[in-house]
């Protein structure tokens, strides 16, 4: 009997939960997809890498599918035609918003940052802010001093320590793009020689790591609040993250009013605090840093060790490359972001790294604000819609032999304007700080391959599993011998 008084509160419950999945389910004409379990949904069938387990759904029950996570709807987009429906017209207003998750809470100050504030007065005068003002073309164009030190640094250290030898890139790579970045908003260094504060760096890297393992769309503790009862430390772990970046961050922003850097986005930050303090408040500043930061990082380099993986394994690839600069450039001088526009090969690579290997393999969730339509089927406000667009990108319909990286495929320049790629987003949405990760791209991977030779070690293969996360890492980190060449004395003796 008390066995039975046990499992009857759970009974009920899965009883209530069939019958409002069962209501919702017949209220509206939702996508197809598996079939939910009481309570969890779809969640138990979520196993990483998830966007290829998006991809064999979309296989199965087309290129708009629905999965539940615990009692939360989501809608899967996995075509080109349903991804213009989605980001055209009034439907691009309705899927401004994004969905309500702990880490948007906890860390992103209570949903106000500029990439999880609600459409709205407020996400529009952000935008306005980093589109016009702190990542305008002009302001990007006077933190390239920084941009270019950052890479003579590395390419000195890559000469000086691991010429002739076996390099690991991965740390190299995201020293380059953590202190591109961070110098942008703060004039400081903080990883590799000569950094401001290594044991406040080692913090700040792991607080961006942490923040980016838990974070993304299929965290259960995100849509099973039962999970509380039971003891689970999610909700706890995110809030103490969002207390420890956010007092890394006030120490930034209050030795920036001290030490009172000039030409830094944070010294442009408090003069607009300055000028209206009511709205530039410190959280406000300290979100705007926060969203510079996590977005302007990890991104690109990853997107750089993918693009030398690929280089690697394609060595046709890299010698194409490394002629085009050797004949446009030469080795008297270093490549320059100006130069970029010269190197088209170059800036097909990139282009072919973002298709091939995105960083970001699902869009960043998206929530409509009211009931709308997609592919002829019914998305109910509050959904939660994903873009898978690492399946677009190797979709055969729109790309020849998706599986392989060939850059020339975008020689075709209105191939290359078709909105197939979505590196960088859609809609209103859009990342603002798009141009910002192309120019730091293209001058590092420029750079690398006009100053050194590279080969893989003693002929290993390069293995290219990804890594489960929010950010298409590789699993196992680039490891390639590098040779200097003649540009390493004539112009960084």
């Amino acid at each position: 009997m008390d066995y039975i008084l046990f499992l009857l509160p759970f009974v009920l419950l899965i009883l209530a939960y069939k019958f409002l999945i069962s209501s919702k389910t017949q209220r509206f004409n939702l996508p197809p997809g598996p079939t939910p379990f009481p309570i969890v949904g779809n969640l138990h069938l979520v196993k990483p890498p998830v966007h290829r387990l998006f991809r064999r759904f979309a296989e199965k029950y087309g290129d708009i599918f629905s999965l539940r996570y615990g009692s939360r709807q989501v809608v899967v987009i996995s075509s080109l035609p349903l991804v213009k429906e989605c980001f055209t017209g009034d439907n691009d207003v309705i899927l401004t918003n994004r969905p309500h998750f702990l880490t948007a809470k906890y860390v992103a100050y209570d949903y106000t940052t500029i990439g999880t504030a609600p459409y709205g007065d407020h996400w529009r005068n952000l935008r306005r802010i980093c589109s016009l003002e702190i990542l305008s073309s002009n302001r990007l164009t006077g933190f390239l001093s920084v941009r270019s030190d950052e890479i003579r640094r590395l390419l000195t250290k890559l000469s000086r320590d691991y010429n002739g030898r076996v390099v690991e890139l991965e740390p190299l790579l995201a020293d380059l793009t953590f202190n591109n970045i961070v110098r942008m908003v703060t004039g400081r260094r903080y990883y590799g020689d000569q950094v401001h504060n290594k044991e406040e760096a080692n913090l700040f890297k792991k607080l961006v790591t942490q923040i980016n393992d838990n974070s993304g769309a299929s965290h259960p503790g995100d849509y099973l609040p039962i999970l509380k009862v039971f003891g689970h430390s999610y909700q706890k772990k995110v809030k103490a993250l969002g207390e420890a970046m956010d007092t890394f961050l006030q120490r930034l922003l209050d030795d920036c009013r001290r030490d009172g850097e000039s030409n830094t986005m944070l010294s442009h930050l408090l003069s607009l605090q300055h000028e209206q303090p009511k709205y530039y408040s410190d959280v406000i500043i300290k979100g705007l840093m926060l969203s510079m930061m996590l977005a302007g990082t990890d991104t690109a380099a990853v997107t750089l060790e993918w693009a030398m993986a690929n280089l690697l394994k394609n060595p046709e690839v890299l010698k194409k490359a490394k002629a085009e600069i050797d004949d446009k450039i030469g080795q008297e001088r270093l490549v320059d972001e100006p130069d970029i526009v010269n190197l088209p090969y170059l800036q097909n690579i990139v282009l072919e790294t973002f298709r091939l290997c995105p960083a970001a393999p699902l869009l960043v969730p998206r929530s409509p604000s009211e009931d709308i339509k997609i592919g002829g089927y019914d998305v109910p406000r509050g959904t939660i819609v994903l873009v898978n667009s690492w399946a677009i990108h190797r979709d055969p319909k729109l790309w020849d032999e998706p599986e392989r990286f060939m850059p020339e495929r975008f020689e075709d320049k209105a191939a290359a304007n078709a909105n197939k790629l979505m590196m960088f987003g859609n809609g209103r949405r859009t990342c603002p700080g798009a141009a910002l990760g192309q120019r730091m791209v293209s001058l590092a991977l420029g750079s690398l391959i006009q100053c050194f030779d590279w080969e893989k070690v003693n002929g290993e293969d390069i293995d290219m599993t990804e890594n489960p996360g929010m950010a298409m890492r590789k699993l196992v980190p680039l490891r390639a011998v590098c040779h200097q060449r003649s540009i390493m004395t004539n112009d960084l003796a």
